[in-house]
């Protein structure tokens, strides 16, 4: 089990994504991996996608020509996250059937929403 990595509001450099979130991370990857682009089967705190990104997100991933796989535990050693003075920007590396660790990343955005935090997730695109 990797050590817990918590949540940091550091404007200067990137830092691993917090493990409270990694969770979330799961659910929405997984939602995206059965090809609900629009998270209508609900992750806790994360915001639904419009159809717009939802339509997004499904191009870049059949664009990309590979099936999404859930997330595996060794994604957190290269995903990351850093704060923007208002929320923090995170970058989850996906991982796909055929490749294993793949281009494709999953682009966040997470807010501070009293003690909690609110997911509202961005794009899937090859940064």
């Amino acid at each position: 089990m990797s050590n817990v990595v918590s949540v940091l509001k550091d404007k200067h450099g990137q830092q691993p994504v917090p493990s409270a979130w990694r969770n979330t991370f799961s659910e929405i990857v997984d939602a995206i991996k059965d090809e609900d682009f629009v998270l209508a089967r609900g992750v806790a705190c994360v915001r639904p996608i419009s159809v717009e990104d939802a339509e997004g997100i499904a191009d870049n991933i059949q664009n990309y020509g590979a099936l999404l796989i859930s997330l595996p535990e060794e994604t957190w050693q290269t995903s990351v996250c850093q704060w923007q003075e208002s929320h923090w920007v995170v970058m989850v590396d996906l991982f796909t059937e055929d490749e294993g660790a793949s281009d494709l990343v999953l682009h966040v955005r997470v807010y501070e929403n009293g003690p909690a935090f609110l997911f509202e997730v961005h794009l899937v695109y090859v940064p």
